[in-house]
Formats: structure tokens, C-alpha cells, sequence
């Protein structure tokens, strides 16, 4: 069986990862047009990579949780027949075992080079200058993190994954957030069947052929093995 898992940020907040995006609309008390656009860092560079070098940081203090390792299991079981995506930007699946793994908005632990586009491993703070390994201009690295206005990476992989997918899986996400909202529709389109794995009802709910309620380490480990079987 070909299967396509799109992760949010509900399986995340499991392991103790805050949800950057809080009820009142602001991310972790500041607000997005600051932090989460380029116009944002333009103005002021030393608030965003500050917000950033913190999350950054904090990844050392969580650690994944049984959702993530059970779909590390699948993958393995599944190899090629599997793809993963994520919304997440910390590092959780790839510690649990995930390989095949694509990050749409980017991640924590990677700069990005606004000269050459170079995205380099990075594990401590961006907020001092730091010349980047490939082109070694000074002081041009930003998080590398998909903000709103910008194109989410990897949809050239994404997209005819869900085409050829017999089934696609949403965990703990919010379906509202384009273009990854729009995966079940694109998925249901080309035949597949759509499940949803979630601790509450979400935006996209309605979508799915089939749609399960309960904590995201609880519902991925029972359906895995449901698909092992």
C-alpha cells in the first residue's frame, strides 16, 4: 500500500513542543507579520533571529514520542511505498527513526543563505554574525524556515506522492493552512482513501472518508499496527 502521512503541530505538542500559533493569533506573543514574514525580518532581523535561536535551543529539552516512533516503523516497514511530510520545524521525526521525511516549512536546525540559497545544518544561534560555509559572506543567514508569502519547500515531490498514494493520513494538524490544507482534496481526487488522526475536530474534517479523535502518541501507534497487520 502506498501511503502519504502529512504531521502538524498536535504531534508534536505531545512531546512538549509549543504550537507557534496561539488562539489570540499571535506566535508565542508576538505577532506574526513580526516574526513569520520576510518583511518582518527585513525590519527587524535581531527580533526573528532571537525568536528562532530560542526554539532552536529548546529542541535539546524534548524528545520524540510514540507517534513518531511509530511512524519510523511504518517507514521502515513500507520503504518506498511510504513518504512522510511535515508542517513541524523541530527535528523529532528524524530522532525517532524517519528517513523518508520532507520538511514543507522548513526547519529549526538549518540556516539559509540569503546570497546563494545554501541551507547548512545549524544547531546554535544565528543571532550573531556567522559567514555562510559556501559563500562565505558574512552576516547574510536567516532560520530556515518557510514564512507567510514564501513557496513551501519540496511540493515538486509532495504533490505526485499524493497523486499516486492509495492513502493518505493527516496527524495532528489544523486544515488551515494552505497549500497542505489542500492535500486531502488533491489525495481524494486521484482515488486515495483520507484518514484524519486527531485530538479534536479540524478545519479539514468534513474531507476525510474517515476521521479518529484521541492524543496523536495513543491513535498512530493502534492504527500502525493496524496497517502492519
Amino acid at each position: 500500500m502506498r501511503i502519504v502521512v502529512l504531521t502538524g503541530a498536535g504531534i508534536s505538542a505531545e512531546s512538549g513542543v509549543p504550537t507557534f500559533r496561539g488562539s489570540d493569533g499571535l506566535w508565542e506573543g508576538h505577532a506574526i507579520e513580526d516574526v513569520a514574514t520576510p518583511a518582518g525580518f527585513r525590519r527587524n532581523p535581531a527580533l526573528v533571529q532571537r525568536f528562532y535561536d530560542e526554539r532552536r535551543a529548546f529542541l535539546a529539552h524534548v524528545h520524540p514520542n510514540p507517534a513518531h516512533f511509530a511512524l519510523a516503523r511504518l517507514e521502515a516497514a513500507l520503504g518506498e511505498d511510504f513518504l512522510l511530510v511535515t508542517q513541524n520545524v523541530d527535528d523529532l521525526h528524524e530522532r525517532a527513526g524517519s528517513q523518508r521525511l520532507v520538511h514543507m516549512h522548513g526547519e529549526l536546525k538549518r540556516a539559509l543563505c540569503t546570497i546563494c540559497r545554501a541551507a547548512p545544518e545549524w544547531d546554535g544561534p544565528l543571532g550573531v554574525p556567522h559567514s555562510c560555509p559556501r559563500c562565505h559572506i558574512p552576516g547574510r543567514l536567516r532560520p530556515d524556515i518557510v514564512w507567510f508569502g514564501e513557496m513551501p519547500y519540496d511540493m515538486e515531490l509532495i504533490l505526485p506522492a499524493l497523486a499516486r498514494c492509495q492513502l493518505f493520513v493527516s496527524i495532528g494538524t489544523s486544515g488551515a493552512v494552505y497549500p497542505a490544507a489542500g492535500f486531502v482534496a488533491t489525495a481524494a481526487g486521484a482515488g486515495a482513501r483520507t484518514l484524519e488522526l486527531n485530538l479534536d475536530d479540524s478545519a479539514g474534517s468534513p474531507a476525510f472518508n474517515e476521521s479518529r479523535r484521541g492524543p496523536a502518541g495513543v491513535l498512530v501507534p493502534a492504527w500502525v499496527e493496524e496497517v502492519l497487520k
